[in-house]
């Protein structure tokens, strides 16, 4: 492994990351690696910019003609045609007419899917964990969107169109996440954000805000029981700060001052933000449910949860949903207690579950995240995809708009070569809001350089020099 990265958890899950002890590039540094970029691209075929795509605003029209259509929540359709019209899905049938303009996609012997929702992601964004203080519901992941992240490019060759942006795990309360669609392309990052989609916050149990704040300031939480105590204190505070407000309204008295951190955590309780808690340990999940119980909170996805099958009954009880992965764990300890059949165990007990990447390599892979669950607890064909469509989607709140394949939903697609549970499946075309930003056909230099094997290649090395402090520099 390179010198300059290093495999951690982090804040918020397992990846591989730069680490931050890595020097800036000095200049002469920075100038080979242009020189380079300019030596490697010389011999590129010309690329197909992000600037080629139409802008966030635009909704596509297109007719997909003789696919199968897997429509998750309505069954397999063989041979059909999808009609997509200003965006929306318009028509589901066999022989479809195309209006006048339209253009036309033969999928004869492809596979038709709804677009994959990812409902723990933390790609897209220039910064993560606010770990000031151990609540920080003040604030907000669209302040840290980062539009031209080539991640985003990335997750669409895998046929993903949504994902769920989460604030890092350092925080009981961490900041508002963010829900996107992949409209790649745009330099706004107002273009991503999946309008109408319903708030949701970050919470976190166990070592991670145990770790930042017990351990490294010296401030409570230090245990799991800490943790506990910070909701129910903050729940209570917030209580008194709505009262307060309502009390205020109804004397004709002045408004007491706003408090964004409080009126955050007052919305939570009105059921205005949806609540999305990384958690591992079963004695965790309980806990949360609990408090969430005493508050009024009625609605709650635990992310990551690798000993919810321990508790799936209490779970679908509360009407509580999971977020898992289908096979990481062992990472650190708290995460030793796992199963293959997790999602497998939830999915069949009831609880409404989804397969996540919290990763940006494994967002571009879902489809075979989903086709684990056949073979560790042989899971339907809907009911695996269902696990990175529909489920997602309503984990997020978003179900009347995506996850599914239904007239009147938002033409977020992915067209398929072979069955998307399939490993030798590969994604042809990714549409957003019937806006193809992903074609295959179209990939080109996109984000990747085609050598042609025919070329003179152009050998470098003479023209580098060692410098004296061990770097190699141009001539």
């Amino acid at each position: 492994m390179p010198r300059f990265l290093s495999l951690s958890r982090g804040a918020h899950g397992p990846r591989t990351t730069a680490s931050r002890r890595v020097r800036r590039p000095s200049s002469v540094a920075r100038g080979l690696a242009v020189a380079l970029a300019l030596l490697l691209t010389a011999t590129a075929s010309p690329a197909q910019t992000p600037a080629d795509l139409p802008p966030a605003s635009a909704r596509g029209d297109v007719l997909i003609r003789n696919a199968t259509v897997h429509t998750v929540t309505n069954g397999t359709l063989d041979n059909t045609d999808v009609l997509v019209r200003d965006g929306k899905i318009d028509d589901i049938g066999q022989g479809l007419s195309a209006p006048r303009g339209v253009e036309v996609v033969d999928a004869t012997g492809m596979h038709l899917m709804p677009g994959i929702i990812d409902a723990h992601s933390h790609i897209a964004l220039s910064s993560v964990n606010e770990a000031t203080n151990p609540i920080v519901a003040e604030v907000q992941m669209r302040d840290a969107l980062d539009p031209s992240d080539v991640s985003i490019y990335r997750a669409l060759a895998g046929g993903t169109t949504t994902a769920h942006l989460m604030h890092g795990s350092a925080n009981p309360v961490g900041g508002e996440n963010e829900t996107i669609k992949f409209r790649w392309g745009t330099l706004d990052p107002d273009g991503l954000l999946f309008e109408g989609a319903p708030r949701t916050i970050k919470f976190a149990l166990g070592e991670n805000p145990t770790r930042v704040h017990g351990q490294g300031r010296g401030i409570r939480p230090r245990t799991r029981m800490g943790i506990e105590q910070v909701y129910r204190e903050a729940f209570t505070e917030a209580q008194m700060y709505r009262a307060e407000q309502e009390a205020a309204e109804r004397e004709g008295r002045p408004l007491p001052p706003v408090n964004r951190r409080l009126e955050t955590l007052a919305d939570i309780l009105s059921g205005d933000v949806l609540v999305h808690s990384h958690s591992y340990r079963a004695d965790e999940i309980l806990m949360l449910l609990g408090v969430l119980q005493d508050f009024g909170v009625d609605r709650v996805t635990f992310q990551h949860a690798n000993e919810a099958y321990k508790v799936a009954p209490e779970l679908a009880a509360a009407g509580a949903s999971a977020s898992v992965f289908s096979d990481w764990w062992s990472y650190k300890f708290e995460v030793y207690y796992s199963s293959a059949y997790n999602a497998a165990v939830l999915a069949r007990n009831g609880v409404r579950t989804s397969i996540n990447s919290d990763d940006a390599g494994m967002i571009r892979h879902l489809y075979h995240e989903a086709a684990k669950t056949q073979r560790y607890g042989g899971l339907t064909d809907d009911e695996a995809l269902a696990l990175i469509t529909i489920n997602p989607a309503y984990q997020l709140g978003i179900d009347d708009r995506v996850g599914s394949i239904e007239e009147g939903k938002d033409a977020d697609l992915a067209l398929f070569t072979a069955h998307p549970l399939s490993v030798y499946a590969t994604v042809a075309k990714t549409y957003v809001d019937g806006i193809a930003r992903f074609d295959a056909e179209r990939d080109g230099d996109d984000q990747r350089l085609y050598v042609d094997p025919d070329d003179e290649i152009l050998d470098t090395s003479a023209l580098l020099v060692r410098h004296e402090d061990g770097c190699m520099i141009l001539r």
